[in-house]
């Protein structure tokens, strides 16, 4: 009897027909392979996981957002459409135009947003990331409150209604007292994030008891929310400044507001910034570490198997939109205690709970992804005052580039068609059962 194993070269096996030969493994991986064809190396099948991975779509979506961006910077400049005029006379002077029109723009907003080496000295240099980072706290704040609740399988669009009543909260408390710093500014702070988990929880309440759908519960809020304060901020008595007739509230009391991070020198940098990173490691923690964490994320991925598993599912739809209202009503502390001291009125929001979907949509849902993503829009917002002061280029063009990042993270078939990216297994999954259910209703 023969020692040899039977292989692919072996004698016993030249008469087999190749559909019966064993597999063999790779020459690197090890995998099994079909007989004769070498499997694809390692770095080969780490490149092609890398080309199919969500980040990968991400930034390639914003690189095309950016890209689009351009092209609308140059056809609303007034240059470029000047020397288009003479295009086929003279057609360099329209490419050096549209040069000139995207490397300024983008040039400014990096000024803006980063670095401006245009200064004299090396505090109002960095002074621009510093205004990106203070435009980035409520945002990223915000947005954490709308990726938790997306986890757990809710649209929490009320973002706005949230930071409004946080807003209120803490006026009514903050504004009639007269406390010391480290007492009156963490008892502001806690009254807004009760303030917003409180209106947060009534739309996870009325969720759970009554089913109602947790997008009408939001609209409806914000709604009631923005009269409430707007009443407030206009009655003598309650919010409205005091000796005067203008629908505002008082100024935040020194006490109660964020001190300066790097000094007076970066006024939109404050303590409120290292507060947000707090609660992004929180986050984290709750959703990805904690036992709390696992019966929310299993409620998102199946809520009637989570039930079937003993979780409580509407207890965890009210836990959900409780920590999705505080951190909203966080977004409205950095608000009146760190940006706007000078009272407050119903636009207190300035559009952040809406950007906040936004934010939590491009971070993918994941506590560093929205911390990430809210530091880029914030570096937009913080850009777009140089882009329109220094290039007369209208802020409108950089929420125009928001929205296109959404839309384009939105569709990331379209990003890998743009790029000719390897489709991931789903979208094949999905192709095959189109195919499979096209014959059967041609058979």
């Amino acid at each position: 009897m023969s020692d040899q194993t039977p292989g692919v070269g072996s004698e016993p096996l030249k008469g087999l027909p190749p559909e019966q030969l064993p597999p063999v493994s790779g020459p690197l991986t090890g995998s099994p392979s079909p007989a004769g064809i070498p499997a694809a190396p390692r770095q080969n099948v780490f490149i092609k996981d890398l080309l199919r991975s969500s980040w990968v779509t991400t930034i390639l979506a914003i690189v095309v957002a950016m890209i689009v961006g351009g092209i609308l910077m140059a056809i609303t400049d007034e240059e470029v459409q000047e020397a288009a005029g003479y295009f086929f006379a003279r057609p360099g002077d329209t490419f050096i135009a549209i040069w000139n029109s995207v490397y300024g723009g983008y040039e400014a907003m990096f000024r803006g947003a980063i670095f401006n080496p245009r200064a004299n000295d090396f505090a109002t240099q960095i002074r621009p990331l510093t205004n990106t980072l203070g435009f980035a706290a409520p945002l990223i704040a915000a947005g954490l409150g709308v990726a938790l609740a997306f986890r757990v399988g809710l649209f929490n669009i009320g973002g706005r209604g949230q930071i409004l009543i946080a807003c209120a909260v803490a006026g009514l408390l903050t504004f009639n007292l007269n406390l010391p710093m480290f007492l009156q500014l963490p008892i502001t702070l806690a009254a807004g994030i009760a303030g917003g988990a409180i209106w947060g929880g009534i739309v996870g309440l009325l969720k759970a008891r009554t089913g109602a759908h947790e997008v009408i519960l939001t609209i409806m809020l914000n709604y009631v929310a923005f009269y409430l304060v707007t009443w407030m901020v206009r009655t003598p008595g309650i919010l409205q400044r005091p000796a005067g007739d203008q629908p505002i509230s008082a100024a935040t009391p020194a006490n109660a507001q964020f001190p300066d991070l790097l000094g007076p020198r970066f006024p939109l940098l404050d303590w409120g910034f290292l507060i947000v990173i707090g609660a992004t490691v929180f986050v984290w923690w709750l959703v990805e570490r904690s036992s709390l964490g696992f019966r929310l994320r299993a409620v998102g991925e199946n809520p009637h198997a989570a039930r079937a598993a003993g979780i409580s599912v509407q207890r965890m739809y009210i836990y959900a939109m409780l920590f999705a209202g505080g951190l909203a009503g966080l977004a409205g502390m950095n608000q009146i205690q760190g940006s706007v001291t000078t009272g407050f009125d119903g636009l207190i929001d300035a559009g952040i709970g809406f950007d906040a979907i936004t934010v939590a949509l491009l971070g993918r849902s994941r506590a560093w992804g929205v911390f990430a993503a809210g530091i880029l829009f914030g570096a937009l917002k913080a850009g777009s005052f140089t882009m329109q002061a220094s290039q007369d280029i209208p802020v409108d063009i950089v929420l125009v580039v928001q929205s296109l990042i959404v839309l384009f993270i939105a569709a990331p078939p379209l990003i890998r068609a743009i790029f000719f990216l390897p489709k991931t297994d789903a979208e094949k999954a999905a192709k095959a059962r189109a195919k499979a259910a096209k014959k059967a209703v041609a058979a």
